[in-house]
């Protein structure tokens, strides 16, 4: 039996839940998981449900017939096929353990995607990419042919179909045009918990104030610099007797958690955007699962 997940955002009103359980029922599949958040401040309504289409319904024929339930509502939906997996590109510099971490779950299956690229601005990692049979991108950046290389970033998207695109610690700004045409596309880790400590080096700011607790958050990318839509955060202790060495190692391996589950959650279509902010809904059972273990 197929599985699918249908996501819809709308204006809150009545009868929208039953509306949407109503045509599954008739199409004669039957609703696995499901989740909704009601969000008073902006009147609008999100709704994520996992189903198994028993009587063999196809995507293409689910889609067509799902209009109509839709516009009363003025709904923006959409509904996946749950075995096709997504085609990411990884954009990275020389910070590599974003970069390793994304491509361990990957190979073990616990992110089920498609790594289509990893391009970079430098080659540091070569050699790591393409031994695991990935295509390696060597794009160089400097200030008088940054436009021709957003170009050739871009032609790398369109070339492969990606569906999103991670800067795990690539250390480049992004144009607002590219911001703009991949809105809703571009996932970047930021070694900082947000909004504190912005710029390049939060670190040194964070051991220079002294602070408890250094994070990192997963957002969107968006043409304002470390202002995009946040997806997913974490943060470790620290003490007073911690260098600021100790600060960089630590965020580490929070960075790596924090953009995996990002990464995680919009891969299984779990994000909606709710203007400046998300909805991330839960993970459904067995959302988690790896095909190995080690």
């Amino acid at each position: 039996m197929s599985t699918y997940t249908l996501t819809v955002t709308c204006p809150s009103t009545r009868g929208i839940v039953a509306a949407i359980s109503g045509f599954l029922a008739e199409k004669g599949c039957n609703i696995t998981d499901s989740a909704q958040f009601d969000d008073p401040g902006t009147g609008n309504f999100f709704m994520r449900t996992s189903f198994v289409s028993e009587e063999g319904a196809s995507l293409a024929a689910l889609r067509e017939a799902f209009g109509a339930v839709a516009e009363p509502f003025a709904m923006d939906w959409a509904i996946h096929d749950d075995a096709q997996k997504m085609k990411v590109i990884i954009m990275v510099s020389r910070f590599g353990h974003c970069l390793n971490d994304l491509l361990y779950r990957w190979r073990i299956g616990a992110l089920p995607v498609e790594i289509v690229a990893v391009i970079s601005n430098h080659l540091d990692y070569q050699k790591v990419v393409v031994n695991h049979d990935i295509p390696f991108h060597h794009i160089k950046v400097t200030g008088e042919n940054k436009p021709q290389a957003e170009q050739r970033i871009m032609d790398v998207v369109e070339e492969t179909g990606a569906e999103l695109v991670v800067l795990a610690r690539y250390m480049q700004v992004l144009s607002d045009q590219m911001c703009q045409k991949m809105a809703g596309r571009i996932i970047n880790i930021h070694h900082s918990f947000l909004p504190s400590f912005k710029g390049a080096n939060p670190y040194k700011q964070a051991f220079e104030r002294g602070v408890k607790l250094i994070g990192a958050t997963a957002h969107f990318v968006t043409a304002d610099l470390d202002e995009g839509p946040i997806i997913e955060q974490d943060t470790v202790r620290v003490t007073h007797a911690q260098s600021g060495e100790d600060y960089v190692s630590l965020g580490r391996d929070v960075e790596a958690q924090v953009l995996a589950r990002a990464i995680h959650a919009f891969i299984h279509h779990r994000v909606l955007m709710n203007g400046n902010k998300t909805v991330v809904f839960p993970a459904s059972p067995g959302g988690y699962r790896s095909e190995r273990m080690g």
